[in-house]
């Protein structure tokens, strides 16, 4: 089963292949504690044509990937893919950090 959350909106271009479990998700919510139950943000997400997503991807808000790519499997995709390329792997880096 895949998950598709699209308050964002998601464009999917022809010969696209979504592999099982895959999560497509283009709402958020704000980073500061402050903010995160006040409002969520969107924005959308965009396979272009002959795009192959294996098992388990996840596709963040705002994410494009061009045409002819292929995420492998379990990758977290978080920022955008040029065409004719190969991702992987997870993302979890640390992006920055706040006070509390």
């Amino acid at each position: 089963m895949s998950v598709v959350c699209c308050l964002g909106g998601i464009r999917i271009g022809a010969g696209v292949m979504i592999g099982p479990k895959t999560n497509l998700v283009t709402s958020g919510h704000p980073v500061p504690p402050a903010e995160r139950r006040e409002y969520t943000d969107a924005a959308p997400i965009v396979l272009e044509e002959n795009v192959w997503l294996g098992a388990a991807v996840t596709v963040l808000p705002g994410v494009t990937i061009g045409r002819n790519s292929v995420v492998g499997a379990g990758a977290v995709v978080t920022r955008d893919v040029g065409p004719n390329t190969l991702v992987t792997g997870p993302a979890a880096d640390e992006r920055r950090s706040w006070n509390a």
